[in-house]
């Protein structure tokens, strides 16, 4: 049997797949889809479906979306280098944009029937706020403002104490699950008032999309707000990184360092503790270590 011969076109889309930033690419761009369309999806069951959506089901939706989309990619992507910035912003703006129009085609009848033929942004027939935040009546630009920079703070902080391996992580394996919480929490505590977009790929490529689908430049100039869900998370996820790393990273204690004698780095089977250290007891991953003053780590007791 003579064998199977690949194209060359399938061998150059194969390598092409293979390398590093492409597969970043596109686990961020599938990552995005995964939980816009499970978050959209549940905002447009709250507007179209009279009893068939809540609130409380929007925080659902968009918290286990975050849950399901940290799943898809979270060993793919993860911290990056400048460099590679604008390809995970690309990756997250394309997913983005893609799960809007994929809720629109999924509820266009809905869609029309709500609002009678008309697109609106406002009133009470308006359908943008399915894909886009926008401010409630009794809401200001600039408090807006405020709110979307504590509540992304809020994600940030916590986010790195999810995660912070020296502090108090999540158990290995649950930090999609623990996230996602997290999420639905912001949102049952602090959503109402800006609607808690907390991601600028979360409200700015669908925002583009309902204004290519026929909602017009009104989804820009409502309140002048669709730069504040663009700016204000990213304010605030610096500032709640800085309390973070001042509060908490600067007081945890790191465990001390092994030493090695001149003998020792040629046979690195045999690293040479310094006598002053002694090997810490075996402890649950749950219980708070610190070290003493001698540097022999001790079990804290627990209230």
């Amino acid at each position: 049997m003579s064998k199977m011969v690949t194209p060359p076109a399938v061998t150059r889309m194969q390598a092409v797949l293979q390398k590093e930033m492409v597969r970043e690419f596109l686990a961020e761009f599938l990552s995005t889809f995964v939980m816009m369309v499970f978050g959209l999806g549940s905002v447009a069951h709250m507007v179209l479906g009279d009893k068939m959506g809540s609130y409380l089901g929007v925080n659902l939706g968009f918290g286990f979306g975050v849950t399901m989309g940290v799943h898809v990619a979270g060993s793919i992507s993860g911290r990056m280098s400048w460099k590679k910035f604008p390809v995970y912003v690309l990756g997250q703006f394309l997913g983005s944009f893609l799960a809007a129009a994929t809720i629109y085609c999924l509820f266009y009848t809905a869609i029309i029937d709500y609002s009678g033929g008309k697109l609106t942004v406002t009133g009470p027939t308006a359908t943008a706020n399915i894909f886009a935040t926008y401010l409630p009546d009794h809401m200001t630009l600039w408090r807006g403002f405020l709110d979307e920079v504590l509540v992304t703070g809020m994600l940030q902080l916590c986010l790195l104490a999810i995660t912070d391996k020296e502090n108090n992580p999540a158990l290995q394996g649950t930090q999609a699950l623990v996230i996602g919480i997290l999420v639905v929490i912001i949102g049952v505590s602090m959503g109402m008032n800006s609607g808690y977009a907390i991601n600028p790929s979360r409200d700015l490529p669908p925002r583009f999309f309902t204004f290519i689908a026929g909602w017009g430049t009104q989804v820009f100039s409502t309140k002048d707000w669709w730069w504040v869900p663009v700016v204000a998370p990213t304010l605030g996820a610096y500032l709640g990184a800085i309390i973070y790393l001042i509060f908490i990273g600067s007081s945890i204690q790191r465990e001390p360092q092994i030493l090695e004698t001149p003998s020792t780095c040629e046979d690195r089977t045999t690293p040479v503790l310094p006598k002053t250290v002694s090997h810490p007891p075996a402890t649950s991953s749950l219980t708070p270590v610190s070290v003493s003053p001698d540097n022999r780590p001790s079990v804290l007791s627990q209230p």
